[in-house]
């Protein structure tokens, strides 16, 4: 870390101090933990969406206001006497040239997938892989991408589909079994199938080396552009969503499809 960058992290980490002294921000000094916990997720996930708007200037910002939950944990882990920042960047410096041997030690390694291999093995030397290949993936992960990684675990000891055209066959049995639980009319029933229908999918996202949760999130910023495209040409027209046919409103979707619309 260079002087002026070094300066730059000790006046943020002196700006979090500050906040939770005894004159700081009200609202700074009651949070703990557990109320910060949203805030984690929601910064995380404004750096994905900068990222897929392919906005430099918004993505330094956004991996700021996450870099701040970072400095804010450490902050109340210094309170109490647990951790500190300069702790966690130690922590996560060692881990890296361990897992690393390759590039820090004397190891080689020819491929991504032998890096892989001795991350694991790694992992499992420091604790961090227990009896389950598929213990450690957060269950608080978005389901799209917790099914992907428990997929992608247990693929790795060779529990899977050989070809994407087998899994294609799945679905179809699957979409079988939901059209039969739909016409039973089991609530329970209905939710199970098309939960093992989300879940296939995520098999042929993998296949197709797609990450579903990046998928999902793309076509849903998709739909609020050209759904926002609708509500302004009826506004246009000074008329109103409630008042337009399904006709009308799917003429107006079409058009956000063309080429140079929204979306």
């Amino acid at each position: 870390m260079n002087n002026k960058m070094d300066d730059n992290f000790q006046k943020l980490l002196g700006i979090m101090a500050t906040l939770r002294s005894k004159d700081g921000c009200p609202w700074d000094k009651e949070q703990t933990r557990e109320s910060l916990k949203p805030y984690l997720i929601e910064e995380a996930y404004e750096v994905l969406e900068a990222i897929d708007e392919d906005n430099p200037q918004g993505l330094k910002e956004e991996l700021g206001d996450l870099l701040f939950q970072i400095v804010f944990h450490s902050q109340l882990a210094k309170e109490r006497g647990e951790f500190d920042m300069d702790g966690v960047i130690k922590k996560i410096s060692e881990k890296m040239i361990s897992r690393h041997p390759h590039v820090f030690g004397k190891e080689k390694f020819e491929t991504s997938q032998e890096v892989l291999k001795q991350w694991d093995e790694r992992k499992k030397e420091e604790g961090k892989l227990r009896e389950s290949l598929l213990e450690g993936v957060p269950r608080e992960l978005p389901s799209l991408l917790r099914a992907h990684r428990l997929q992608s675990r247990a693929a790795k000891v060779g529990f899977d589909w050989n070809r994407v055209e087998d899994v294609f066959e799945k679905l179809d049995e699957e979409l079988e079994e939901f059209r039969a639980a739909l016409k039973n009319g089991k609530q329970a029933e209905i939710e199970e199938e098309l939960g093992d229908i989300f879940f296939v999918l995520v098999n042929i996202s993998r296949f197709v080396r797609v990450n579903p949760e990046d998928a999902l999130r793309k076509t849903i910023s998709k739909f609020i552009s050209r759904f926002r495209y609708i509500e302004m040409k009826a506004a246009e027209a000074g008329r109103e969503l409630s008042d337009m046919t399904l006709e009308e409103m799917d003429a107006l979707w079409e058009e956000a499809k063309r080429p140079g619309k929204p979306g």
